[in-house]
């Protein structure tokens, strides 16, 4: 069984589709998507209102093909999310599910806030009572209303007590990005990350100083997937260097071509690796600073030691370049 942490490393690069798409399940048993990522199937933004219920029971239909697949062949399928639209959707979707629901992993909450939250925990609260696994919570934090400087620091707190309060089922946390942009009326290119745009690196920098010394924060969505001559992989790995160096890990992608990339920006550094593993492992006595493996940088255990956790953690499930 895989340990929490790694589980909550493991999410990774996060494919998110319409919860309309027929073709979903016949991609991921063909094994077009390669054999490590997640899925969200996406009740939310991505589906029109007048085809809510057609988008429900084309989920239950992707998670039963699924589900009856994995009982009859020798498949690893990948992390699965729903994206509901609002807290009283999820008994309604799960009951859909139910017969098939050991492969969901979880529930993705959109514009997760102090409105919403206690409602969706509520929901997740009843169906973990019954379920037969553990069904996990990804809330996003893209609501508008902590776009306001003059109250955000409060509001996040409170956001954050809210997180605190379902700490047991917290897999990752997760942000938004298009929607943040949506209130400036901005759009970054492919060769522009989001920290580009100040409010929204404002925005990003102040979740993540709320939230990632504790939970798992991935990265906001990336949509470029197609460009003259590829210069939207070199816009998307800048992007990903600058969400590693910032704390995120993960990323939402909305293409099967990102995925690769960011399985690769997720691999750690050789010196990285090395550096990690002669901190984690240091001679407790004397002196706790010294050289690097490359003898470029200092490593300290002291300041380094959480650092070094995660670059071993990482090394383990995605590799080392």
């Amino acid at each position: 069984m895989i340990d929490t942490i790694e589980l909550k490393y493991s999410v990774g690069a996060l494919l998110y589709s319409p919860a309309l798409n027929a073709k979903l399940a016949d991609s991921i048993l063909q094994g077009k998507f390669g054999d490590k990522y997640s899925v969200a199937l996406c009740l939310e933004d991505t589906i029109a209102g007048d085809m809510v219920q057609t988008a429900e029971a084309q989920t239950a239909e992707t998670v039963r093909r699924l589900y009856e697949a994995s009982q009859t062949r020798d498949i690893t399928l990948p992390k699965f999310f729903i994206r509901v639209r609002e807290p009283e959707q999820m008994p309604r979707i799960y009951e859909k599910i139910k017969p098939y629901a050991k492969i969901l992993t979880g529930f993705i909450f959109p514009k997760y806030s102090v409105s919403n939250a206690q409602a969706y925990h509520e929901q997740l609260l009843r169906l973990n009572a019954h379920a037969s696994q553990k069904l996990w919570m990804m809330p996003i934090i893209e609501s508008s209303d902590i776009v306001e400087p003059l109250t955000r620091n409060e509001l996040l707190g409170q956001i954050r007590e809210q997180v605190d309060s379902m700490r047991e089922f917290v897999l990752n946390v997760r942000v938004g990005g298009n929607d943040f942009c949506n209130q400036f009326g901005v759009r970054r290119h492919y060769d522009e990350t989001i920290y580009d745009i100040l409010p929204i690196a404002q925005l990003l920098g102040d979740i993540l100083t709320f939230f990632s010394r504790d939970y798992v924060v991935s990265g906001p969505v990336w949509e470029f997937f197609a460009s003259a001559n590829d210069e939207w992989r070199r816009g998307l790995r800048n992007e990903l260097k600058m969400d590693k160096l910032n704390g995120f890990i993960g990323k939402t992608v909305i293409h099967p071509k990102q995925i690769p990339i960011v399985n690769e920006m997720l691999k750690v550094s050789c010196k990285d690796y090395e550096d990690a593993c002669a901190i984690l492992n240091w001679d407790s006595s004397g002196l706790q600073v010294g050289k690097s493996f490359g003898g470029e940088r200092m490593n300290e255990v002291r300041t380094h030691y959480n650092w070094a956790r995660k670059i071993v953690l990482l090394s383990e499930l995605y590799g080392v370049i």
